[in-house]
């Protein structure tokens, strides 16, 4: 094996083995979402705090006795909000639904049809957040500014998209993810588009430090075979971002020594 020694995976002070954030929502059931989330080896379970009973509401049948947070980094959500003081309120919720706990994931949408970011409001949210202190992941735009500014900020990680949420279309645009991945000062991770297994092996041979995704193992044929699916593409993606890819070249050179061939 090579001597190439991985730099850990670290959030808010605590390192993970696995590169592989998931979500919860889009299961058939809780039982199936365990399963999936078990096979995909994920140590952080993001959850929407809006859609998801965590103990908001008593009697009804909560995510956290099947994800539990003694085996799990729960990473709740702001998914569904469209302002920035929606997207505040729902941390606090979070935050007091959790027993003060500090790592949240921002999320704020401009439009039910694109759930593209709204970048305007999601700086407004992270100031304040950031000053209250939370633990801000923040979901954004490739707009490697943005990004930029975010980290300037204080968020802990920012998370562009790949593509527009639950489309499954993949990395749309390698080439910003790039410029965000040169200037990053803090963990960039891929949220959002991901398909398939070889959308999250290009986003870790690009250098992303993870990938956060949902839709692409919830909405699998087999959930949780497509769970175990990602959680090698990962593994296999990072390995080959360590290792370095074989320059690209317009014509073919032989595969075998030329030195020595018989005449």
């Amino acid at each position: 094996m090579s001597a190439i020694i991985d730099k850990p995976f670290t959030l808010a002070g605590r390192t993970y083995e696995s590169r592989l954030l998931v979500g919860t929502g889009k299961y058939k059931d809780l039982e199936e979402t365990r399963l999936a989330i078990e096979a995909s080896g994920a140590e952080i379970v993001t959850v929407a705090v809006r859609r998801t009973n965590i103990g908001q509401n008593p009697g009804e049948p909560n995510l956290l006795d099947v994800i539990s947070p003694d085996k799990y980094t729960i990473l709740p959500n702001t998914a569904g909000c469209y302002d920035a003081a929606e997207a505040v309120r729902t941390c606090r919720l979070a935050r007091e639904l959790l027993d003060g706990h500090k790592l949240v994931k921002l999320e704020v949408l401009a439009d039910q049809k694109t759930l593209f970011p709204n970048v305007i409001e999601t700086l407004k949210a992270a100031e304040v957040l950031v000053k209250e202190g939370f633990d801000v992941m923040v979901y954004t735009s490739d707009d490697p500014i943005i990004a930029r500014q975010l980290a300037e900020m204080g968020c802990i990680a920012v998370m562009p998209l790949a593509g527009l949420i639950g489309t499954g279309l993949g990395i749309c645009n390698p080439y910003n993810l790039c410029i965000i991945l040169e200037e990053a000062t803090v963990p960039v991770l891929v949220d959002a588009g991901v398909g398939t297994a070889s959308d999250a092996t290009i986003a870790m041979e690009l250098g992303c430090e993870a990938v956060l995704m949902n839709s692409a193992i919830a909405h699998a044929q087999d959930p949780i075979l497509m769970g175990a699916a990602m959680k090698h593409a990962i593994i296999a993606g990072r390995m080959a971002y360590l290792a370095g890819r074989m320059p690209k070249k317009l014509y073919a050179s032989a595969s075998s020594p030329l030195d020595g061939l018989i005449k």
